[in-house]
């Protein structure tokens, strides 16, 4: 299994040990894009064009609503793939 196929699955599981770099590159590898904090902010907002923005903080563990939110985006992406293929 891929490192990629790996890490999705770990999403896909909402597996609770993931990092904030885990899922940095889980939405960057499907189109969103990381935009820095303000202000002394730990939290990093990822926008994507016709998306809701998603924001994480960069912090251990990473708390499960958010594994959620990126697995959300991730079967989206795959539906409207799917949709254009």
């Amino acid at each position: 299994m891929s490192q990629w196929n790996k890490l999705i699955s770990e999403i896909l599981k909402l597996n609770k040990s993931l990092r904030f770099d885990d899922l940095a590159k889980a939405l960057g590898k499907i189109g969103y894009v990381r935009g820095q904090p303000r202000g002394g902010s730990s939290h990093y907002t990822f926008r994507k064009a016709g998306k809701m923005p998603i924001t994480l903080p960069k912090a251990t563990p990473m708390n499960k609503v958010y594994v959620e939110m990126v697995r959300d985006a991730l079967i989206e992406h795959e539906s409207e793939v799917d949709k254009n293929d």
